[in-house]
């Protein structure tokens, strides 16, 4: 597909190219993507399409979970963050409910916006 999608070309490039720091960026902009569908597939009453987003959303928290580097204290705290963000994954889904995609979306902007942060003062103080 890639091949003959200029843009499915770069996104490709961007991905394989991207620092870890910036593939965790990614990451956290992807479950917001995958939640905002699931939002409008729900309102659609479009089932199946909510399901598939949910998921993808659900893939990628478990990604970032199953990636930490434990060595870290912070990581205790992400892990459960992770965690409960998935069980509001899983209850949306389950119930087709987006106040539960609202609370994970809240959650996971805030840990987009402050690794973001991070990024930037960790590339100041180089």
């Amino acid at each position: 597909m890639a091949a003959n999608n200029p843009y499915g070309q770069y996104k490709q490039s961007s991905i394989m190219t991207a620092s870890p720091q910036r593939l965790v960026l990614m990451l956290y902009n992807g479950v917001l993507k995958f939640i905002g569908l699931s939002k409008i597939h729900i309102e659609k009453n479009d089932i199946s399409r909510a399901n598939e987003s949910i998921l993808r959303a659900q893939d990628i928290i478990q990604e970032l979970n199953i990636t930490l580097n434990m060595d870290y204290e912070v990581s205790g705290g992400l892990r459960s963050l992770y965690t409960y963000i998935l069980e509001l994954l899983i209850d949306a889904n389950i119930y087709k409910d987006i106040k539960y995609l609202d609370e994970a979306a809240g959650m996971v902007t805030e840990l987009r916006d402050t690794w973001k942060e991070a990024m930037r003062v960790s590339k100041t103080e180089r």
